[in-house]
């Protein structure tokens, strides 16, 4: 995956097209991630004993992955990622600015 739990990433297609946000989940077998503040939906919640009041709440729901691309602060957009072998690691690299991400 190029895109992991805490990366910043910038939303290149959809609704949310143009924003940034943190990663708070990935999910690897449906290609999906949960960014904060993106594709925000409204829920209505029926009255129950937890909630006795109800009522509508905000969240956020999972985008594909290939509607974000990670954001480099050097670039000031959405990057490419190559791997490199440092140390005997593979460890992510912005392709515009060849820094580490």
């Amino acid at each position: 995956m190029r895109v992991k739990k805490g990366d910043t990433v910038v939303v290149i297609a959809g609704k949310d097209k143009g924003k940034k946000g943190l990663v708070l989940s990935v999910d690897a077998k449906k290609n999906r991630v949960l960014v904060e503040g993106i594709n925000v939906v409204t829920k209505h919640n029926k009255p129950s004993q937890t909630n006795p009041q109800g009522g509508i709440t905000t969240k956020e729901a999972p985008i594909h992955i290939s509607n974000v691309m990670p954001f480099d602060p050097e670039a000031g957009k959405g990057v490419r990622v190559r791997y490199k072998v440092v140390d005997g690691k593979k460890v992510r690299v912005s392709q515009k600015s060849g820094k580490q991400l």
